[in-house]
Protein backbone atom coordinates (compact mmCIF):
# COMPACT_ATOMS: atom_id res chain seq x y z
CA UNK A 1 0.00 0.00 0.00
CA UNK A 2 2.90 2.50 0.40
CA UNK A 3 2.66 3.55 -3.50
CA UNK A 4 -1.20 3.56 -3.23
CA UNK A 5 -1.24 6.81 -0.65
CA UNK A 6 1.37 8.58 -2.35
CA UNK A 7 -0.60 7.95 -5.98
CA UNK A 8 -4.39 8.41 -4.84
CA UNK A 9 -3.03 11.68 -3.04
CA UNK A 10 -0.87 12.62 -5.94
CA UNK A 11 -4.07 12.08 -8.24
CA UNK A 12 -6.92 13.84 -6.29
CA UNK A 13 -4.63 16.76 -5.89
CA UNK A 14 -3.69 17.20 -9.75
CA UNK A 15 -7.46 16.66 -10.61
CA UNK A 16 -8.30 19.90 -7.91
CA UNK A 17 -5.45 21.54 -9.34
CA UNK A 18 -7.01 21.04 -12.76
CA UNK A 19 -10.36 21.66 -11.81
CA UNK A 20 -9.17 25.34 -10.60
CA UNK A 21 -8.00 25.97 -13.65
CA UNK A 22 -3.65 25.25 -13.03
CA UNK A 23 -1.70 24.64 -16.07
CA UNK A 24 0.07 21.32 -15.90
CA UNK A 25 3.17 22.58 -14.56
CA UNK A 26 1.41 23.95 -11.82
CA UNK A 27 -1.07 20.56 -11.16
CA UNK A 28 1.97 18.32 -11.61
CA UNK A 29 3.97 20.10 -8.95
CA UNK A 30 0.88 20.47 -6.57
CA UNK A 31 0.17 16.64 -6.99
CA UNK A 32 3.93 15.44 -6.77
CA UNK A 33 4.45 17.42 -3.07
CA UNK A 34 0.78 16.05 -2.38
CA UNK A 35 1.72 12.62 -2.86
CA UNK A 36 5.37 12.99 -1.48
CA UNK A 37 3.72 13.94 1.72
CA UNK A 38 1.21 11.06 1.86
CA UNK A 39 3.69 8.73 2.00
CA UNK A 40 5.09 10.18 4.77
CA UNK A 41 3.52 8.56 7.64
CA UNK A 42 5.10 5.71 6.54
CA UNK A 43 8.50 6.37 7.54
CA UNK A 44 7.66 4.97 11.05
CA UNK A 45 8.61 1.70 9.34
CA UNK A 46 12.11 3.17 9.74
CA UNK A 47 11.82 1.94 13.38
CA UNK A 48 12.47 -1.82 12.23
CA UNK A 49 15.91 -0.67 10.83
CA UNK A 50 17.20 -0.27 14.59
CA UNK A 51 15.01 -2.81 16.33
CA UNK A 52 15.09 -5.14 13.86
CA UNK A 53 17.52 -8.65 13.97
CA UNK A 54 18.86 -8.81 10.21
CA UNK A 55 19.83 -12.40 11.17
CA UNK A 56 16.59 -13.42 11.75
CA UNK A 57 15.62 -12.12 8.12
CA UNK A 58 16.62 -15.41 6.29
CA UNK A 59 15.75 -18.90 7.99
CA UNK A 60 18.01 -21.57 5.66
CA UNK A 61 16.38 -20.92 2.61
CA UNK A 62 13.01 -19.50 3.22
CA UNK A 63 12.75 -15.03 3.39
CA UNK A 64 11.03 -14.21 7.02
CA UNK A 65 9.22 -10.63 6.25
CA UNK A 66 7.73 -11.43 10.00
CA UNK A 67 11.27 -10.79 11.16
CA UNK A 68 10.79 -7.23 9.76
CA UNK A 69 7.46 -6.25 10.55
CA UNK A 70 7.43 -7.32 13.67
CA UNK A 71 9.44 -4.45 14.93
CA UNK A 72 8.01 -2.08 12.73
CA UNK A 73 4.15 -3.00 13.86
CA UNK A 74 5.37 -2.01 17.52
CA UNK A 75 5.33 1.48 15.78
CA UNK A 76 3.57 1.47 12.46
CA UNK A 77 0.39 3.03 11.97
CA UNK A 78 0.45 4.76 15.64
CA UNK A 79 2.16 8.31 15.69
CA UNK A 80 2.60 9.42 12.13
CA UNK A 81 -0.81 8.28 11.16
CA UNK A 82 -2.74 10.61 13.06
CA UNK A 83 -5.10 13.12 11.71
CA UNK A 84 -4.13 15.21 15.09
CA UNK A 85 -0.56 15.02 14.21
CA UNK A 86 -1.64 16.03 10.71
CA UNK A 87 -3.61 19.27 11.92
CA UNK A 88 -0.38 20.57 13.55
CA UNK A 89 2.50 19.21 11.51
CA UNK A 90 1.50 20.33 7.78
CA UNK A 91 0.56 24.05 8.58
CA UNK A 92 3.82 23.69 10.55
CA UNK A 93 5.43 22.42 7.59
CA UNK A 94 4.42 25.31 5.38
CA UNK A 95 5.90 27.49 7.68
CA UNK A 96 9.07 26.25 8.14
CA UNK A 97 9.89 27.39 4.63
CA UNK A 98 9.56 31.08 5.57
CA UNK A 99 12.62 30.79 7.37
CA UNK A 100 14.99 32.68 5.16
CA UNK A 101 12.37 35.15 5.03
CA UNK A 102 12.58 38.48 7.12
CA UNK A 103 10.35 40.33 9.53
CA UNK A 104 7.05 38.16 10.99
CA UNK A 105 7.74 35.23 8.62
CA UNK A 106 10.80 34.55 9.97
CA UNK A 107 9.01 34.77 13.65
CA UNK A 108 6.25 32.56 11.53
CA UNK A 109 8.76 29.72 10.64
CA UNK A 110 10.00 30.31 14.24
CA UNK A 111 6.92 29.13 15.23
CA UNK A 112 7.00 25.79 13.07
CA UNK A 113 10.02 24.52 14.56
CA UNK A 114 8.55 25.35 18.36
CA UNK A 115 5.26 23.22 16.83
CA UNK A 116 7.29 20.23 15.32
CA UNK A 117 9.28 19.60 18.81
CA UNK A 118 6.70 19.89 20.67
CA UNK A 119 5.34 17.27 18.37
CA UNK A 120 8.38 15.27 19.23
CA UNK A 121 8.74 15.85 22.94
CA UNK A 122 4.61 14.77 22.98
CA UNK A 123 5.37 11.28 20.93
CA UNK A 124 8.17 10.65 23.40
CA UNK A 125 6.10 11.34 26.58
CA UNK A 126 3.44 9.44 25.18
CA UNK A 127 5.31 6.66 23.81
CA UNK A 128 8.60 6.77 25.31
CA UNK A 129 12.08 6.48 23.08
CA UNK A 130 10.08 4.75 20.49
CA UNK A 131 7.29 7.62 19.93
CA UNK A 132 10.17 10.10 19.91
CA UNK A 133 12.42 8.20 17.45
CA UNK A 134 9.41 8.08 15.36
CA UNK A 135 7.77 11.79 15.40
CA UNK A 136 11.80 12.83 15.38
CA UNK A 137 12.26 10.62 12.01
CA UNK A 138 8.83 12.13 10.48
CA UNK A 139 9.84 15.95 11.41
CA UNK A 140 13.07 15.44 9.69
CA UNK A 141 11.63 14.08 6.53
CA UNK A 142 8.82 16.42 6.34
CA UNK A 143 11.11 19.72 6.62
CA UNK A 144 12.73 18.10 4.01
CA UNK A 145 10.34 17.26 1.59
CA UNK A 146 9.00 21.06 2.29
CA UNK A 147 12.04 22.81 1.21
CA UNK A 148 11.99 20.47 -1.65
CA UNK A 149 8.49 21.55 -2.40
CA UNK A 150 9.21 25.15 -2.04
CA UNK A 151 12.67 25.09 -3.83
CA UNK A 152 12.63 22.71 -6.70
CA UNK A 153 8.15 22.61 -7.08
CA UNK A 154 8.12 26.62 -6.91
CA UNK A 155 5.16 26.09 -4.20
CA UNK A 156 3.95 29.12 -2.15
CA UNK A 157 4.03 28.14 1.65
CA UNK A 158 0.46 28.42 1.59
CA UNK A 159 0.28 25.51 -1.06
CA UNK A 160 3.21 23.70 0.81
CA UNK A 161 0.87 23.88 4.02
CA UNK A 162 -1.97 22.07 2.18
CA UNK A 163 -0.69 20.04 0.34
CA UNK A 164 1.64 18.65 3.21
CA UNK A 165 -1.72 18.64 5.71
CA UNK A 166 -4.04 17.23 2.83
CA UNK A 167 -1.26 14.47 2.17
CA UNK A 168 -0.56 13.54 5.36
CA UNK A 169 -4.13 13.55 6.66
CA UNK A 170 -5.51 11.37 3.68
CA UNK A 171 -2.64 8.72 4.29
CA UNK A 172 -4.39 6.72 7.33
CA UNK A 173 -7.45 6.14 5.08
CA UNK A 174 -5.79 3.79 2.67
CA UNK A 175 -4.78 1.44 5.74
CA UNK A 176 -8.25 0.58 7.12
CA UNK A 177 -8.70 -2.81 4.69
CA UNK A 178 -5.21 -3.92 4.54
CA UNK A 179 -3.99 -4.15 8.43
CA UNK A 180 -4.48 -2.56 12.16
CA UNK A 181 -6.56 0.63 11.73
CA UNK A 182 -4.48 3.41 12.39
CA UNK A 183 -4.66 5.42 15.52
CA UNK A 184 -6.52 8.63 14.07
CA UNK A 185 -6.22 10.59 17.01
CA UNK A 186 -3.18 10.15 18.38
CA UNK A 187 -1.58 10.66 21.19
CA UNK A 188 -5.82 11.16 22.36
CA UNK A 189 -7.00 7.82 24.16
CA UNK A 190 -9.60 8.14 21.30
CA UNK A 191 -10.40 5.06 18.98
CA UNK A 192 -13.02 4.86 16.29
CA UNK A 193 -11.92 1.42 14.58
CA UNK A 194 -10.96 -1.25 16.45
CA UNK A 195 -10.47 -4.00 13.46
CA UNK A 196 -10.11 -3.94 9.76
CA UNK A 197 -12.75 -3.51 7.49
CA UNK A 198 -13.37 -6.49 6.28
CA UNK A 199 -14.54 -6.73 2.38
CA UNK A 200 -15.65 -10.33 2.87
CA UNK A 201 -15.24 -12.92 5.57
CA UNK A 202 -13.58 -14.94 2.86
CA UNK A 203 -9.58 -14.32 3.54
CA UNK A 204 -8.41 -14.88 0.40
CA UNK A 205 -11.57 -12.61 -2.02
CA UNK A 206 -10.63 -10.09 0.96
CA UNK A 207 -7.11 -9.70 -0.87
CA UNK A 208 -8.57 -9.78 -4.29
CA UNK A 209 -10.60 -7.10 -3.03
CA UNK A 210 -7.76 -4.61 -1.36
CA UNK A 211 -5.47 -5.56 -4.55
CA UNK A 212 -7.80 -4.18 -6.92
CA UNK A 213 -8.19 -1.41 -4.91
CA UNK A 214 -4.76 -0.44 -4.66
CA UNK A 215 -4.83 -1.37 -8.55
CA UNK A 216 -7.41 0.83 -9.52
CA UNK A 217 -5.24 3.40 -6.93
CA UNK A 218 -2.56 3.15 -9.70
CA UNK A 219 -5.06 3.16 -12.66
CA UNK A 220 -6.51 6.47 -11.53
CA UNK A 221 -2.69 8.58 -11.31
CA UNK A 222 -2.01 7.29 -14.46
CA UNK A 223 -5.05 8.20 -16.49
CA UNK A 224 -4.97 11.47 -15.03
CA UNK A 225 -1.42 11.39 -16.35
CA UNK A 226 -2.03 10.80 -19.27
CA UNK A 227 -5.33 13.03 -19.47
CA UNK A 228 -2.50 16.12 -18.61
CA UNK A 229 -0.51 15.04 -20.94
CA UNK A 230 -2.98 15.21 -23.44
CA UNK A 231 -3.59 11.52 -24.35
CA UNK A 232 -6.87 9.01 -24.15
CA UNK A 233 -5.72 6.26 -21.35
CA UNK A 234 -8.04 3.53 -23.47
CA UNK A 235 -6.20 4.28 -26.73
CA UNK A 236 -3.02 3.87 -25.09
CA UNK A 237 -3.81 -0.15 -24.30
CA UNK A 238 -2.64 -2.81 -26.15
CA UNK A 239 -4.43 -6.35 -26.86
CA UNK A 240 -1.70 -8.29 -25.62
CA UNK A 241 -3.44 -7.47 -22.01
CA UNK A 242 -5.69 -10.23 -22.56
CA UNK A 243 -2.90 -12.76 -21.93
CA UNK A 244 -3.43 -12.14 -18.53
CA UNK A 245 -6.56 -14.08 -18.37
CA UNK A 246 -3.73 -17.28 -18.49
CA UNK A 247 -3.40 -16.09 -14.74
CA UNK A 248 -6.21 -18.06 -13.51
CA UNK A 249 -4.58 -21.52 -13.81
CA UNK A 250 -3.00 -19.76 -10.70
CA UNK A 251 -6.28 -20.73 -8.42
CA UNK A 252 -5.86 -24.23 -8.97
CA UNK A 253 -1.96 -24.43 -8.47
CA UNK A 254 -1.27 -21.60 -5.66
CA UNK A 255 -1.98 -22.19 -2.11
CA UNK A 256 -5.04 -19.40 -1.95
CA UNK A 257 -3.16 -16.39 -0.50
CA UNK A 258 -4.32 -13.77 2.45
CA UNK A 259 -3.36 -10.70 3.69
CA UNK A 260 -0.72 -11.90 5.79
CA UNK A 261 0.00 -14.49 3.22
CA UNK A 262 0.52 -12.53 -0.25
CA UNK A 263 4.11 -12.49 -1.40
CA UNK A 264 3.61 -15.15 -4.11
CA UNK A 265 0.15 -13.88 -5.15
CA UNK A 266 1.38 -10.50 -5.45
CA UNK A 267 4.89 -11.03 -7.08
CA UNK A 268 3.07 -13.85 -9.73
CA UNK A 269 0.34 -11.59 -10.38
CA UNK A 270 2.70 -8.33 -11.49
CA UNK A 271 4.91 -10.31 -13.53
CA UNK A 272 2.18 -11.68 -15.46
CA UNK A 273 1.68 -8.08 -16.01
CA UNK A 274 4.87 -6.89 -16.99
CA UNK A 275 5.04 -9.45 -19.33
CA UNK A 276 1.94 -8.02 -20.66
CA UNK A 277 3.40 -4.65 -20.87
CA UNK A 278 6.35 -5.28 -22.65
CA UNK A 279 5.36 -8.16 -24.91
CA UNK A 280 5.33 -6.98 -28.22
CA UNK A 281 4.25 -8.67 -31.20
CA UNK A 282 5.83 -9.88 -34.87
CA UNK A 283 5.62 -11.95 -37.83
CA UNK A 284 7.65 -14.67 -35.44
CA UNK A 285 5.21 -14.48 -32.80
CA UNK A 286 5.32 -12.50 -29.05
CA UNK A 287 8.49 -11.47 -27.62
CA UNK A 288 10.05 -8.39 -25.17
CA UNK A 289 10.78 -5.70 -27.41
CA UNK A 290 15.01 -5.32 -26.43
CA UNK A 291 14.69 -4.59 -22.98
CA UNK A 292 11.97 -3.90 -20.11
CA UNK A 293 13.83 -0.12 -19.47
CA UNK A 294 13.82 0.73 -23.03
CA UNK A 295 10.21 0.41 -23.29
CA UNK A 296 9.93 2.50 -19.97
CA UNK A 297 12.37 5.33 -21.19
CA UNK A 298 11.13 5.64 -24.94
CA UNK A 299 8.71 8.27 -25.69
CA UNK A 300 5.69 9.62 -23.57
CA UNK A 301 3.31 7.17 -25.28
CA UNK A 302 5.58 4.75 -25.43
CA UNK A 303 6.00 4.25 -21.78
CA UNK A 304 2.58 5.66 -20.81
CA UNK A 305 1.03 2.44 -23.60
CA UNK A 306 3.77 0.37 -21.56
CA UNK A 307 2.26 1.31 -18.07
CA UNK A 308 -1.55 1.11 -19.34
CA UNK A 309 -1.44 -2.61 -21.21
CA UNK A 310 0.62 -3.59 -17.50
CA UNK A 311 -1.66 -2.71 -15.47
CA UNK A 312 -5.22 -3.58 -17.64
CA UNK A 313 -3.23 -7.16 -17.89
CA UNK A 314 -3.13 -7.05 -13.98
CA UNK A 315 -6.77 -6.03 -13.54
CA UNK A 316 -7.70 -8.96 -16.37
CA UNK A 317 -5.23 -11.63 -14.35
CA UNK A 318 -7.10 -10.30 -10.99
CA UNK A 319 -10.59 -11.23 -12.56
CA UNK A 320 -9.72 -14.28 -14.21
CA UNK A 321 -8.18 -15.40 -11.47
CA UNK A 322 -11.08 -14.40 -9.11
CA UNK A 323 -13.32 -16.19 -11.39
CA UNK A 324 -11.58 -19.49 -11.41
CA UNK A 325 -11.40 -19.27 -7.58
CA UNK A 326 -14.88 -18.43 -6.98
CA UNK A 327 -16.03 -21.65 -9.32
CA UNK A 328 -13.63 -24.33 -7.47
CA UNK A 329 -14.43 -22.98 -3.95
Amino acid sequence: MFIGHALLAFALAVLIAEWRGWDTRQAFALGIATGAFAALPDVDVLYAAVAADPTKFVAGAAVRPEAFWGPANEAHRLMTHSLVVAALAGPAFGLWTLRSERGWRRGAAALAAVVLAALVAVAGLTSGLVGAFVVGAFVLVGVVLAEAARSRLALSPRIVALAATAGIASHPWGDLVTGEPPALFYPLNVSLLSERILLSSDPTLHLLGAFGLELGVVALAVGVVARQLEYEPHRLIDRRALLGVAYGVAAVVMTPPTIHLSYRFVGSILAVGGVCGVAHPSVRGWYPLRTVLDRLVGTTERALRTVLTTLTGIAIALVSYGAVYLAIS
